[in-house]
């Protein structure tokens, strides 16, 4: 119930203030009854399951700057009406330290220029994917603005890794061979050494034909140590060295859309292939149920 998260574009000072103001607006409510507020925002996600959106609100004289955070909506009607990308007024009720949205009306959709994406028959936030420009095994050099128009799916692994990367990349094959031909020659994938003083070229050729990856349409890259860790900063993916001498790093797959903005991101191994084709597909082929061969 309440307040959940708040995002997240905001510099710290900016951050504290925000969460200070809406402490003292606990503290006001807490001995106070229900109270009314007037909202307007933008939806950013659903989750019925948890009777939550998520909503980047204007600013809410006397109770909340303008952030992003979760409401419950308790009216199970009210909650299916709403979808991301709808701009919404809404009524939110405060009581004793709780919030939730008890009304809304849909008053508009964004757009992609607003800088959302679609994805499949909805839209969802996306942001600009931090720009890449590595070499292949053959020496071409693969960047994001020269696979503008495709969708790609980005990871990083290192050769050597001892388990995990192996994984990811097999259930990226697996996703590769799911694709139907339509869908192939509208999809790239990308592999991002973090280990560039050891992945020579050659090794991530070997490493990705030993996996089965068909290079026809997916980039094992590498490139100058300083150039992998800018591009690694980028998009938040860390490493560390272990006390065995091997190395930990955010094992995190980035699907990008065909305007170079980052649709969706995927932590860890929980993501079945079947769904992340179907990822591709919704974005790739929207509108067609034909996009993956199941």
């Amino acid at each position: 119930m309440g307040l959940l998260s708040i995002a997240i574009r905001r510099r710290p000072r900016a951050f504290a203030v925000a969460a200070t103001a809406i402490a003292f607006a606990w503290v006001a409510l807490a001995c106070s009854d229900s109270q009314k507020h007037s909202g307007h925002g933008v939806v950013h996600e659903v989750s019925p399951d948890d009777k939550q959106v998520l909503v980047a609100h204007d600013d809410m004289p006397g109770l909340m700057p303008a952030m992003t955070m979760n409401f419950s909506v308790y009216d199970p009607e009210l909650l299916a009406s709403l979808s991301p990308g709808d701009v919404i007024d809404f009524e939110l009720t405060a009581e004793r330290g709780s919030f939730w949205i008890s009304d809304a009306e849909v008053v508009g959709r964004v757009t992609p220029e607003d800088g959302w994406s679609l994805m499949g028959d909805g839209l969802v936030k996306s942001d600009p994917a931090p720009p890449f420009a590595l070499r292949d095994p053959d020496g071409r050099e693969v960047s994001l603005a020269g696979l503008a128009g495709t969708t790609l799916l980005v990871d990083f692994i290192f050769t050597r890794c001892p388990g995990p990367c192996p994984s990811l990349t097999s259930n990226h094959v697996a996703v590769q061979r799911a694709l139907s031909p339509e869908l192939r020659e509208r999809v790239h994938f990308v592999s991002i050494s973090i280990d560039p003083e050891r992945d020579t070229p050659e090794d991530m050729r070997a490493y990705g034909l030993a996996r089965g990856a068909d290079l026809a349409d997916w980039s094992f890259l590498t490139g100058p140590p300083e150039r992998i860790a800018e591009v690694m900063r980028a998009y938040g993916v860390g490493k560390r060295p272990t006390t065995e001498g091997e190395t930990e790093h955010v094992l995190a797959t980035f699907l990008i859309d065909g305007r170079g903005r980052v649709v969706k991101r995927y932590l860890g191994l929980d993501h079945a292939p079947e769904q992340i084709a179907a990822d591709l597909q919704a974005v790739a082929l929207p509108g067609s149920p034909d996009g993956a061969r199941g």
